[in-house]
């Protein structure tokens, strides 16, 4: 029988977004950025139940903010580790002994989709592994520390400091997103053969460890609220998302 658990991971330190307040608990048009995904978890059908992984600083915060809003399949709230991946390791250890799905999102994206959770669980269903994302548009540049590179001067200041090696071609490239949806053993015994390796993302984990992983289409406003300005993007898509 299927059981999947939703591991949501609010226990990161909001440096880049310079807050005094955790990140999951800044408010987006009066509501916290933590409970928007929580609530489209908590009323798929699909979901059985939501682990949340918070740091010492927000973990009663959050627990009252669970409470507050009635978020019932929120069944353990557990503190995370140093790194992103100590934290979601923790969360698997928290699961239910009966999860054979495994759905892991970052608190910092307040507006994932209904859709794009359940495109993800059937993805996932069918391989084992599968990612959200959206097609790169921006033009990327790979660039180097200047050797030899004669400084330009702008307005008294040196610069040109770093150098275009190269245009990447971006035909192939996908910015990934989350939730990312793994069969729970894969990701378990992947995060115990790989847990001395920093990653950015879950997907990383398994890609190392020879598993392939989907990509699923996604959508543009599942973003991530990461510094100042993503707040005001965020405070826009909140009043399209209503």
């Amino acid at each position: 029988m299927r059981f999947i658990t939703v591991i949501v991971v609010a226990a990161g330190k909001s440096e880049r977004l310079k807050n005094k307040i955790s990140k999951p608990l800044i408010k987006i048009n009066s509501k916290p950025i933590l409970i928007y995904s929580l609530e489209v978890f908590n009323k798929l059908l699909e979901i059985n139940e939501i682990i949340v992984v918070a740091n010492t600083a927000n973990l009663e915060s959050v627990k009252r903010l669970v409470a507050r809003y009635k978020i019932n399949k929120v069944k353990q709230i557990v503190l995370g580790g140093a790194r992103r991946q100590d934290s979601v390791l923790n969360g698997l250890f928290a699961m239910n002994p009966r999860t054979n799905l495994v759905l892991v999102h970052d608190g910092g994206r307040p507006f994932v989709s209904r859709k794009i959770v359940s495109d993800v669980i059937k993805e996932t269903l069918k391989t084992g592994a599968a990612v959200p994302g959206i097609p790169v548009k921006a033009t990327l540049k790979k660039v180097t520390k200047s050797q030899g590179h004669l400084p330009c001067r702008q307005a008294g200041k040196v610069t040109g400091k770093l150098v275009v090696k190269e245009t990447v071609d971006r035909s192939d490239l996908w910015e990934a997103q989350t939730p990312q949806g793994f069969r729970a053993d894969l990701l378990f015994v992947a995060y115990n053969r790989f847990k001395d390796i920093d990653v950015t993302d879950d997907a990383g984990v398994l890609e190392k460890f020879g598993i392939p992983v989907s990509m699923v289409s996604s959508d543009a406003r599942n973003i991530k609220i990461t510094t100042p300005e993503d707040l005001i993007i965020a405070e826009a898509i909140a009043k399209l998302v209503k």
